[in-house]
């Protein structure tokens, strides 16, 4: 029996791009679904964003944080971004902006996601985190040494590792592991302005391939969107959903 899981990761609040990716994911039918963190810092539509995860969330999704989210639910920054000296106040006003936007019942559900969800399909463990296994912040960066993705890589079982937080889709097999990372569906940095997601598929005979998907949304809406809403930082986070590359 083919089994499909599906991953996808950092919506960023953009709840235009999530839609069309939800929607993408439902005609494949598949029997899991990772949501990677990330969910509503940056993008102009917190609260439609967090509705829409938790109705994939009612549906079966798994849902894990995001550092981004420790951010607007807490303001705990050095957790945020422990790699940042000093955090901007574009990124501070940012995240207040979100958390005021949300009702208390949307930030509790938020502040108690775990940061890791495991799903065992056959002989198959799929594990999804934001970044690495036990880290919301280390990433599978492309531009990290071969050893440091292994090490990363090692800090669990399971075959399948489900990630987003670089905002570069990309599928790295490790050997008998693979490295699933969704990229972005919202506010993606590889200069494609598209939402990407992830596809894994098991076929009958246990063979197990990955594919990045894109799916088109009406990214200068949501761009025109974010520039509208006049925080500071906005006219870069606005070129960034209008371009697919990261604009600072």
């Amino acid at each position: 029996m083919t089994a499909k899981i599906a991953v996808l990761s950092d919506c960023h609040g953009n709840a235009a791009a999530l839609d069309a990716v939800a929607k993408a994911i439902r005609t494949e039918r598949p029997d899991a679904v990772f949501i990677a963190g990330d969910l509503i810092l940056n993008g102009p539509e917190p609260v439609a964003t967090l509705d829409l995860v938790r109705e994939l969330d009612a549906a079966g999704a798994k849902v894990v944080a995001g550092n981004t989210d420790i951010a607007v639910t807490d303001f705990d920054f050095a957790a945020a971004f422990p790699w940042m000296e000093e955090v901007p106040d574009s990124i501070r006003e940012a995240a207040e902006w979100a958390h005021d936007q949300l009702s208390d019942d949307q930030i509790e559900w938020l502040r108690r996601l775990p940061i890791e969800r495991r799903v065992r399909i056959d002989d198959t463990l799929f594990l999804g985190v934001h970044a690495s296994p036990g880290s919301q912040t280390k990433g599978f960066d492309k531009a990290l040494d071969a050893t440091v993705i292994l090490e990363r890589a090692s800090g669990t079982d399971a075959r399948v590792i489900c990630v987003g937080h670089t905002h570069v889709p990309e599928v790295r097999e490790l050997g008998w592991k693979v490295i699933v990372n969704a990229g972005s569906a919202g506010y993606v940095f590889d200069g494609d302005p598209t939402a990407s997601w992830a596809l894994v598929t098991i076929d009958d005979a246990g063979e197990l391939s990955a594919e990045i998907r894109r799916t088109p949304y009406d990214a200068l809406t949501v761009a025109n969107a974010i520039s509208a809403r006049g925080l500071p930082g906005d006219v870069y986070r606005a070129a960034t959903v209008r371009t697919g590359k990261l604009v600072r």
